[in-house]
């Protein structure tokens, strides 16, 4: 298993702009990088972060129970339940969804439920798309 306990060892093994994650890797330091991450399986039982910009997440399985998050910007997020400030993305599939105060997609969501966790809040935007209820929704894996 490779261990990253720096920044600037993750650093040292981007090769033109990418990170190479073969094998297990773990994560013990606060990453901040500029390039892609190349990965087969990513499974995460709880990330914590301010704020997660990302243009594109490649990977054939993401599996991540809990996500906390200040902000969260993407194209497509798949999770099983999503717990987060603010979310702004193209499209939403997920089981459960915990927004603070608003929730801004561009296209659809696909959810089993989706809550606010403050009293003051907007209600979900979906730009282009909808907002579906869906009782016995999978999140793509």
């Amino acid at each position: 298993m490779k261990i990253y306990k720096t920044n600037e060892e993750v650093k040292k093994d981007i090769v033109d702009g990418v990170l190479d994650c073969k094998g297990d890797v773990k994560f013990e330091c606060n990453v901040d990088i500029e390039a892609s991450i190349n990965a087969r399986d990513i499974n995460a039982w709880n990330i914590n972060a301010r704020d997660i910009n990302a243009e594109d997440i490649n990977a054939l399985d993401i599996n991540a129970w809990n996500i906390n998050a200040g902000d969260i910007n993407s194209l497509d997020i798949n999770a099983l339940d999503i717990n987060a400030w603010n979310i702004n993305a193209g499209n939403i599939n997920a089981g459960n969804i915990k927004y603070n105060a608003f929730c801004n997609v561009y296209n659809s969501i696909k959810c089993k439920s989706i809550k606010a966790k403050r009293e003051i809040h907007n209600k979900p935007v979906c730009l282009e798309g909808k907002l579906e209820i869906i009782e016995n929704l999978q999140a793509k894996k």
